[in-house]
């Protein structure tokens, strides 16, 4: 990796980067979720009904929820009967699903506090790995894809969740001005944080385009990789086996 990386359109070193990404979620973590509703209109909850169904966890099987945060994909997937491991860089997002999983009787969830770039389990310790909008705010995602296909059982399955670049006419012009001009201030009346959202709406115009994205999975080892695209890029899923 370089002497610098991008923390959205600033240039920093990595362990600034890092440092700051969890200044970010520290900051949101309260209300990241009213947050997703107001950004999305919604359409977040939906996103991530269709991840899950693409990911059909079994009973039998063991997941890791990398990015895990505040719980939205993990619930999904316990409901299903898969055990799961939530995983965050961030203790404050992870606090905040523990507590909405009390609330709403969730039981059965491991909870811990990792790195996606130096994870602390075994190899081959899981049949599935998750990750829902959260590899952009990764500072090295090579190494945190190398690090997926390493605990994956072989057989097991990566599916990345994540914003992207729209190719519709039109429509990324006009959602990266909306983006622009919005988010950042929506995230200053319900967060009091305006930076922080200005940096997430950063971080999305940064991350590769879609098939950019599904060739690096590849290049991490994985199989059978797959883009599957929403709103012409704007939102897709990722997938890939190890094989």
């Amino acid at each position: 990796m370089s002497d610098f990386v991008q923390f959205g359109d600033q240039r920093v070193t990595p362990e600034e980067k890092t440092r700051k990404v969890g200044e970010v979620f520290s900051s949101v973590a309260r209300r990241y979720d009213v947050m997703n509703d107001l950004m999305s209109a919604g359409m977040h909850r939906l996103w991530k009904d269709r991840f899950v169904n693409r990911v059909k966890p079994q009973a039998h099987e063991h997941i890791l929820d990398m990015a895990g945060g505040t719980g939205d994909i993990a619930f999904r997937m316990a409901k299903r009967g898969a055990a799961v491991t939530v995983s965050d860089i961030n203790a404050d997002m992870l606090g905040v699903g523990e507590q909405r999983a009390q609330k709403k009787g969730i039981e059965g969830l491991s909870w811990s506090v990792q790195n996606a770039e130096t994870l602390s389990f075994a190899d081959r310790s899981f049949d599935a790995y998750t990750i829902a909008f959260g590899i952009r705010n990764v500072t090295d995602i090579p190494k945190a894809l190398r690090e997926a296909h390493r605990v994956l059982k072989f057989g097991g399955r990566l599916f990345v969740l994540e914003f992207s670049t729209s190719d519709w006419p039109g429509f990324g012009e006009a959602y990266d001005l909306w983006a622009d001009k919005a988010i950042p201030k929506i995230g200053k009346a319900v967060t009091n944080d305006e930076a922080s959202y200005r940096y997430l709406v950063e971080s999305i115009r940064r991350f590769p385009k879609p098939y950019d994205f599904e060739r690096m999975i590849g290049e991490a080892g994985f199989t059978r990789t797959r883009t599957e695209t929403s709103m012409g890029g704007l939102v897709c899923i990722w997938s890939g086996w190890k094989a």
